[in-house]
């Protein structure tokens, strides 16, 4: 079956982020995701879980282990498991993004406050 934002379960999180399921089995997770201006993901990392998060539009600002790398649109980022990470969105606009996670990180999430 064909799949899309349109048709794919939706979900919100955060400060009024969007998600949506692509592929949700037992052994992967593909979400596209939507982050409006001045929004960010709490840091935190994942004791199992290794992800890929691919910019599809604009840019955002990842940081990894207290780095952080600006991903511009068509450029992508692996992050291992139990290593921490965060997301944010510094610009003007919406920023939309692939998250592949092997295997999905529901119960897998570590919150470093």
């Amino acid at each position: 079956m064909k799949v899309s934002k349109n048709n794919a379960e939706h979900y919100v999180w955060g400060n009024l982020c969007d998600g949506w399921h692509l592929v949700k089995t037992d052994e992967l997770s593909i979400i596209h995701e939507k982050m409006p201006p001045g929004t960010s993901e709490v840091r935190h990392f994942h004791t199992k879980s290794k992800q890929f998060f691919f910019m599809l539009s604009g840019q955002a600002a990842i940081e990894v282990n207290n780095v952080i790398t600006l991903l511009n649109e068509k450029e992508g980022i692996e992050i291992q498991a139990k290593t921490p990470h965060q997301i944010f969105n510094k610009t003007d606009s919406d920023i939309e993004f692939l998250v592949i996670s092997m295997p999905p990180t529901a119960g897998d999430k570590i919150i470093i406050k």
